[in-house]
């Protein structure tokens, strides 16, 4: 987890420093609605690498935004899914949808 002087001045840099790329914002809008499995979450979002979905989830899991649970099953299972301070995020993604909704419908 960044410490605080890490962070940038600005808190719109801050939120952009966290959670500001494509890619990381796809996976918290998959993981916004369950938890998912490595292997999934790389089918589900087309034109991702292993090593920057692997980069990201580590990076988040880092931030304190996902949990990553392992299960002792054989073979093992790992699953991603939000963390408490992850789901504080939702209300952001939504507005985000709701713009991206409105923009295609009226603008587009």
């Amino acid at each position: 987890m960044l410490k605080k002087e890490e962070l940038p001045d600005c808190p719109v840099a801050t939120t952009v420093q966290l959670i500001g790329n494509k890619w990381k914002l796809l996976i918290l809008r998959n993981l916004l609605a369950r938890p998912w499995r490595f292997n999934e979450l790389r089918k589900s979002l087309d034109g991702i690498s292993q090593k920057v979905l692997t980069e990201s989830l580590r990076s988040m899991e880092s931030d304190g935004i996902i949990v990553r649970t392992v299960y002792a099953e054989v073979p093992p299972r790992v699953e991603y899914s939000l963390s408490e301070l992850g789901e504080t995020l939702r209300p952001i993604l939504d507005a985000m949808q709701a713009w991206g909704q409105d923009y295609k419908q009226n603008y587009s």
